[in-house]
């Protein structure tokens, strides 16, 4: 494996591992602060809070400057927020308020991370090695997170807090260290306005340079009038807010329904990265047998299962079983899209794009959890998991009738012509 390409893969599962034991971590010590569902959905929402209220900003701050230095700067800040609340469980002051600023200063770090990675994938790996690296970056990125992470969380949860949150520290530091080793330049290059300038969807208004709002308002317009990145993102805002409420509802659901402890639940939740391991392997299995398309909408249906098992039949091997099937879809689509979206967006765009892309489908991660927590106190877990296995299905016929073969089969041709242009013009100059 080139060099780079293990520094990404790296990367990923250090602090995916590191996400992965605080994601059991900080909802059972809300667990042990408060009896409140809604409560203890809080701390997911403090999670992904950050993702609907910086996204626009930090895309123009990846953009602007070295992606690989703003993603090491971003570890730095989680390993710190880790460390606090190490020393205040041991100090006996741990309280909620904390617990959800610290939950703020991961979630806005994460942020930061993910869209300078992101961003700088094209630029640190060659373009026909983009969907094998996704590939493996998004079955690493699945099982750290869902799998491993989740299962260690647990066992070390189960074992002290405090060895559970200074594991993730650690990962966290390990990460930053690791960026330091790849090789290339990480800053935005490309044309502006214009450089990518067949292709009728990449021509975006001109704004005045410097500015932070024009900046923004570029990688809006540049995604919502491109059909097919449009299309999958207002598809994956549904799905994630399924998948932010399922994450926020299973803590309680967990250990009060299914009557599991703190290792049952890391296993519950590992789940998904056992199906995400194969997702990752079989992804141009799946691709060749069925097209993206069909590979694309796997990630709704197994989601909708996702939601509807712990409805309607509550026990812990469907529910697992549900997990794996979602992990499943869910590494599917990721690759592809990932892909797609580096395939076809410019590179001086690809920060700005990230940004607005996740704040239109990750930003709907908060309102997920916060709608979670309200409907478990009015309706109870069982009937919260059933509207969302609902609002799961809504996609359906949308995503079937705009996202087919052949929109993405000339989307990718446009943007293999407009590279060549670029390079052409690259290579005159």
């Amino acid at each position: 494996m080139r060099r780079n390409e293990f520094v990404l893969v790296g990367f990923t599962v250090a602090t995916n591992l590191a996400d992965g034991v605080a994601k059991i971590t900080l909802p059972l010590l809300a667990v042990g602060l408060t009896a409140s569902p809604g409560l203890v959905a809080g701390v997911g929402l403090t999670l992904t809070l950050p993702w609907l209220l910086a996204s626009l900003h930090v895309g123009v701050l990846v953009d602007r400057g070295d992606r690989r230095r703003l993603a090491a700067w971003a570890n730095l800040v989680r390993l710190a927020a880790a460390l606090v609340l190490v020393v205040a469980h041991a100090a006996g002051v741990l309280s909620l308020p904390l617990l959800y600023l610290a939950g703020l200063a991961i979630g806005i770090a994460e942020v930061v991370a993910n869209s300078s990675v992101g961003a700088l994938i094209p630029a640190a790996v060659s373009r026909d090695r983009l969907r094998p690296v996704n590939a493996w970056i998004a079955g690493s990125e699945t099982v750290a997170n869902e799998f491993a992470g989740p299962a260690v969380g647990g066992l070390l949860a189960g074992v002290g807090t405090a060895l559970a949150l200074g594991s993730s520290a650690a990962a966290f530091a390990f990460g930053a260290v690791l960026l330091a080793l790849l090789t290339g330049r990480f800053r935005a290059t490309g044309l502006r306005n214009g450089g990518d300038a067949g292709n009728r969807e990449d021509r975006v208004p001109v704004r005045e340079p410097g500015r932070v709002r024009a900046e923004m308002v570029e990688g809006l317009a540049f995604l919502w009038n491109h059909r097919l990145l449009r299309a999958m993102t207002l598809t994956i805002a549904v799905l994630s807010a399924c998948w932010s409420a399922w994450l926020a509802l299973l803590p309680s659901y967990a250990t009060r329904v299914l009557q599991l402890d703190a290792f049952g639940y890391g296993l519950l939740i590992s789940s998904i990265g056992l199906g995400g391991l194969l997702g990752a392997v079989a992804v141009g299995a799946v691709n060749r047998l069925l097209g993206i398309r069909w590979a694309l909408f796997t990630d709704i249906v197994f989601t909708v299962v996702m939601m509807i098992v712990p409805a309607v039949f509550p026990r812990a091997w469907a529910v697992g079983v549900a997990a794996f099937l979602g992990g499943l879809g869910g590494t599917l689509w990721t690759v592809n899209a990932r892909t797609l979206g580096q395939m076809l967006v410019p590179d001086r765009l690809l920060g700005r794009y990230g940004a607005a892309s996740r704040l239109l489908s990750w930003g709907t991660l908060p309102l997920g959890a916060a709608l979670a927590g309200i409907l478990a106190e009015i309706t109870g877990l069982t009937w919260a998991f059933g509207v969302f296995a609902v609002l799961a299905a809504l996609p359906l016929v949308p995503f079937l009738w705009i996202v087919t073969e052949s929109e993405i089969v000339d989307a990718q041709r446009r943007s293999e012509a407009d590279h060549g242009i670029l390079a052409g013009i690259r290579n005159k100059y």
